[in-house]
């Protein structure tokens, strides 16, 4: 896979129902999560964790070294679930107008599939 090609999108179901949706930007040598959306009434079930799991399993397994985000102040469930995760809050790596706090994940090197420290 090219990292250097358009956005990917990964898809949560439940019940054969769609419950959410993550997706990546691809940037040189690193990864934009450009967004992560959990439907309500599937919240609180693991569900942002999950997609989160899966987008930095694709990135990793595509040689990306690490995921960036931005969020917003209100989205304070955001916030605290990309913590808990390991995302470090960073300055500011570009400007929009619901870009309020940055965040950033190193992501460990894979060799033959296998994740190992970077």
């Amino acid at each position: 896979m090219s990292t250097g090609g358009p956005a990917r999108d990964r898809l949560a179901r439940h019940d054969d129902r769609l419950a959410g949706c993550a997706g990546l930007r691809w940037r040189p040598g690193w990864a934009e999560l450009t967004r992560l959306y959990v439907r309500p009434a599937h919240r609180g079930a693991g569900g942002g964790a999950a997609l989160l799991a899966a987008v930095e399993g694709h990135a990793g397994d595509a040689g990306v070294g690490r995921i960036r985000l931005d969020t917003r102040s209100d989205l304070v469930e955001a916030g605290a679930l990309y913590a808990r995760h390991g995302y470090r809050e960073i300055p500011a790596f570009h400007t929009g107008p619901y870009a309020q706090h940055w965040f950033e994940k190193p992501l460990p090197a894979r060799l033959d599939g296998v994740a190992t420290p970077r």
